[in-house]
């Protein structure tokens, strides 16, 4: 590597590190207590981790059999559904906000059609967590379909020559053997759905109690509205080491690879 390279590099990761020490420096350690356990801030932490629980949980349901049809594929196939899993990744928060709010809302396809039941679902709870479900999915599906095609399916081949029927050879072996991968997905997942906020913001809203997750809590207190401004700080450092905290486990299921079978 030539050394005029390492102005850059520094550069760059000066770009990344000094913005967060900023805000740790401004943390008042002296009230971070008080200010965590604020009303406010405790309605924010308890909606946030409640949805993002939820939503992880709905992740599971529909991005695992998703990720089974991926890495089972054929080759054109798989690429096809793995670009269209990744247009969450590469698409502006506030754009998945307002295609989930043209599809759910009053003047929407099914939305319409929920009314007709009674149900609406922008700007309540379950519009945070559909949110949430929209922009984490994908981070579990790519990680897992990664750890799939990377154990190939000789074992599950060996299984069935065995006599072993399609949910035991999933349940025992398949599986089993994408555990870090799934795991890593997960926490990714979950961590994602607890920081989203664009299309949180714009399909349901910023109502404390009802749809103010803790981004939008934190965005609010530095317009002058909501939480105070020491209750956000002490909200965005509970992001950063949960962040940090998420890394950290991530790695220690995928060593030396943060990112699992993402790609």
């Amino acid at each position: 590597m030539p050394q005029i390279l390492l102005v850059p590099a520094l550069l760059g990761l000066a770009l990344l590190v000094v913005p967060l020490g900023a805000l740790v420096a401004r943390v008042e350690w002296t009230t971070l207590g008080a200010d965590i356990t604020s009303p406010e801030a405790l309605s924010a932490l308890g909606l946030s981790l409640a949805t993002a629980l939820v939503a992880t949980a709905m992740c599971l349901l529909m991005g695992v059999p998703l990720a089974l049809l991926i890495a089972r594929s054929g080759g054109r196939t798989a690429s096809v559904l793995r670009a269209i899993v990744t247009v969450p990744l590469v698409l502006p928060p506030m754009v998945g906000g307002v295609a989930l709010l043209f599809l759910f809302g009053r003047n929407g396809a099914l939305g319409q059609l929920l009314l007709e039941f009674g149900v609406r679902i922008p700007f309540t709870t379950t519009a945070v967590v559909l949110a949430q479900t929209f922009v984490a999915m994908p981070f579990l599906v790519l990680a897992l379909e990664g750890a799939l095609r990377s154990t190939g399916a000789e074992y599950e081949r060996a299984a069935a020559a065995l006599g072993a029927g399609r949910w035991r050879i999933l349940g025992q072996v398949t599986l089993p053997l994408a555990a870090p991968g799934l795991v890593s997905g997960v926490v990714l997942c979950f961590a994602r759905a607890v920081g989203e906020f664009g299309a949180t913001a714009l399909f349901a809203g910023n109502a404390p109690g009802v749809t103010q997750t803790m981004p939008l809590a934190i965005y609010s207190a530095f317009n002058g509205a909501g939480v105070s401004q020491g209750t956000a700080v002490a909200l965005s450092l509970l992001l950063l080491v949960t962040a940090i905290a998420v890394l950290l486990l991530v790695r220690a299921w995928r060593p030396g690879n943060v990112a699992g079978g993402i790609r």
